[in-house]
């Protein structure tokens, strides 16, 4: 399972550092250089948390059989990308709730170290990082990743959306109403509700102390905000476009290029000629084999092999294929539409039905919205 990072995530790492070693000295005292270690280990501590809390969601998500694409971190946290949208409420709610049971499972156990190591006479000063509670580099550590990892948790876990308590209260409205895009719309409502209270408690804090904490708490509202309306936008398109499915809007003729054409005729009969960057590949019976890029045809010409054919070059995994009878909503919320432009429909016994693209959706998708 690939995890990859932002640029973000980068500068947010350096930041960190740099304002746990001043926490961490001010805790601790003695020398520069044992704060900033720690500081270090509380940092990775941290992000190792949120890679924790996300593999939560992707392994119950593999479980229940969704695909996931990567885990991406960056400056305010993680985001388990799933190749598709849960299909049930109760797959819903086992994905969504599958991280914050591994950050309260990282909680305890930060609690049980802390007991184990420093006895339960400075647990509770440990685990709020009190200024001078603290009297090791460990419990010092300890402390923080506790108490970090008990704010991820009470800020995951409030019903709106885009956070995992959000997700989980769709589940229950959408178990209850049986309407997914009514649940929707009603957790990205909540979202935009606490984003608005997150931005004026954020620009409170920043005006009467012109902290980075405020500032903080203000670029999190715009986020929130953000991921709450197009949730919103979402769930009210999509309960427009329901009964719409991928075979209404394709394209039922699309140009393809048989499997056996050569990359130099691939090239010149298509590529030049249509200027598009990839094509659907086919067989003699119509059976989807591929997908062949423009990119890999120069590489290979480049590589003086012109003679290969479309077939033995056309990537069989590209995220792109799609059943005719699959909704629009899932079709727009599918990784190779917003990667590629386009998905390819395919039926059960592999044959290619047709090309939906994205003009093709906004088309259909124009006197819905």
């Amino acid at each position: 399972m690939r995890i990859g990072a932002s640029m973000s995530w980068f500068l947010f790492l350096f930041v960190l550092i740099f304002w746990l070693s001043h926490f961490f000295h001010e805790v601790l005292g003695g020398s520069q250089t044992t704060a900033y270690v720690v500081a270090v280990a509380g940092a990775l501590g941290y992000f190792l948390s949120l890679v924790v809390h996300e593999l939560g969601h992707a392994l119950v998500a593999r479980r229940l059989g969704i695909p996931i694409a990567g885990i991406d971190l960056w400056f305010l946290g993680g985001l388990a990308r799933m190749r598709r949208e849960p299909a049930t409420a109760g797959e819903e709610l086992k994905v969504s709730a599958a991280g914050p049971f591994v950050t309260l499972l990282v909680l305890v156990a930060c609690v049980a170290a802390t007991l184990l190591v420093g006895g339960s006479e400075h647990t509770r000063e440990v685990l709020l990082t009190t200024e001078g509670a603290v009297t090791t580099p460990l419990l010092a550590l300890l402390g923080w990743l506790g108490f970090i990892n008990a704010m991820l948790l009470v800020f995951n876990v409030l019903p709106a959306f885009p956070l995992d308590g959000g997700r989980i209260a769709r589940a229950v409205i959408w178990a209850r109403t049986g309407d997914r895009n009514r649940a929707t719309r009603a957790t990205g409502m909540a979202g935009r509700g606490l984003a608005i209270l997150l931005g004026v408690l954020g620009l409170w804090d920043f005006a009467g102390h012109e902290s980075l904490l405020g500032l903080m708490i203000m670029v999190i509202a715009l986020f929130v905000y953000q991921s709450a309306s197009a949730a919103v936008l979402q769930g009210t398109v999509a309960g427009r476009i329901q009964n719409l499915t991928v075979g209404d809007v394709m394209d039922r003729e699309p140009v393809v290029i048989p499997g056996a054409t050569s990359l130099l005729d691939a090239h010149d009969e298509f590529f030049v000629r249509y200027r598009w960057p990839w094509f659907a590949v086919v067989d003699e019976a119509g059976r989807y084999l591929g997908i062949l890029r423009g990119q890999s045809v120069d590489a290979e010409l480049a590589a003086g092999r012109p003679a290969l054919t479309a077939g033995e070059v056309a990537e069989s995994d590209a995220p792109v294929r799609i059943g005719p009878g699959a909704s629009l909503e899932s079709l727009l919320s599918s990784e190779g539409l917003g990667r590629l432009g386009a998905m390819v429909a395919v039926d059960g016994d592999g044959v290619l039905q047709g090309v939906v693209t994205a003009h093709e959706i906004r088309r259909a998708m124009r006197p819905a919205t």
